[in-house]
């Protein structure tokens, strides 16, 4: 079914696997100085992954290129779990820190040319102690992870990887199902579609959404 954003629709049509990270790769290098491009998309989507691929044609074409995982800029697990391990709000709300990924990544490379790559060690739950990133010339970043979509980042190009319900529940782990619902609010919250739409429930036929 098509996407709906408050009440319009966003029509489709199939794109090659590899056709998709070129479009991708081209919109993002659209414009000679640094660039920032989002790559929004629940964990089950593994935007990533995705990102990575991006990187990788950009960087085939002199272009540099990094990805930044939302996953590096969590909040303190003290904070994540303060109402509960599988709270909706908190996941939506609580859980990535946007204002840091802002900070750190988004205006620091507009004006100083540098980024942080990671602020926080999930698995650790402590400091990345990761060191500062001196950007190249036109340097893209691109930004992967769930829930991107309308954080107030202001990236250049926002890529959205949306799934279905269904494919949510077939390829999301079985500890995070919980996190679908908060998922799906966020996305129907959006007031405006992103810049690409990917239907991409399943990887090996995507689908873009079809406006300009």
């Amino acid at each position: 079914m098509p996407v709906r954003h408050t009440g319009s629709m966003i029509a489709f049509r199939p794109v090659a696997p590899d056709g998709l990270i070129e479009l991708v790769a081209t919109r993002a290098a659209s414009a000679p100085d640094v660039r920032v491009v989002a790559i929004s998309g629940a964990d089950a989507a593994d935007p990533v992954e995705f990102a990575e691929r991006v990187a990788a044609r950009l960087r085939l074409s002199g272009r540099p290129a990094a990805v930044v995982s939302l996953h590096d800029y969590v909040r303190p697990a003290s904070l994540r779990f303060e109402h509960g391990h599988r709270d909706d709000y908190s996941y939506r709300h609580g859980w990535f820190d946007y204002p840091a990924l802002l900070r750190e990544v988004v205006t620091a490379l507009r004006e100083r040319r540098q980024w942080l790559p990671r602020l926080w060690d999930e698995a650790a739950d402590r400091s990345a102690r990761a060191s500062v990133v001196e950007a190249g010339p036109g340097q893209v970043l691109l930004i992967a992870g769930p829930m991107l979509h309308g954080r107030g980042l202001d990236p250049d190009v926002v890529v959205q990887l949306t799934l279905s319900r269904g494919a949510l529940e077939r390829r999301t782990r079985p500890e995070n199902l919980w996190t679908i619902d908060p998922l799906l609010a966020h996305d129907a919250a959006i007031d405006a579609p992103a810049d690409i739409v990917v239907r991409y429930d399943h990887p090996d036929r995507p689908a873009i959404s079809a406006g300009p």
